[in-house]
């Protein structure tokens, strides 16, 4: 039984050490992508990205709606403005999908070493209690 009784403590602490570590890699993983982000949209900051999104997205749709008639019919092709558009709201909106990855894998990062502190609080805990019933 006292072998159960120092093992657990020991594995709970094992667990809370690596789930600190991973935490720490994934805060330092997300600092770096979002650095890279930031660097593949240089004249763009990551402030702008989604004021940018928005006013690109509402200049396609505006020249969407303006050209689809002709489109449909037939009787035209979709201008280089608008295809010049598209492309750069799809580009817009992978960099915004980029940068919500990396908040989220900063927040996992972050909840993962609350995790941890709370596993070693747990396993000091179990330790303390084994000592005081022994």
């Amino acid at each position: 039984m006292k072998i159960y009784k120092f093992w657990i403590p020991v594995v709970v602490a094992i667990v809370g050490v690596a789930c600190i570590v991973f935490g720490a890699m994934f805060i330092s993983q997300s600092c770096s992508k979002q650095q890279e982000v930031a660097n593949e949209i240089a004249p763009l900051t990551i402030e702008q990205v989604d004021a940018k999104y928005e006013a690109v997205k509402a200049a396609q749709i505006a020249i969407a709606t303006a050209e689809e008639p002709q489109i449909q019919a037939g009787k035209a092709a979709p201008t280089v403005m608008y295809d010049y558009l598209s492309a750069q709201r799809a580009l817009l909106g992978l960099a915004k999908s980029n940068l919500n990855v990396v908040e989220f894998v900063k927040f996992i990062g972050i909840l993962n070493i609350i995790i941890g502190v709370g596993f070693l609080l747990i396993s000091a805990g179990l330790c303390k209690r084994s000592q005081n019933n022994a």
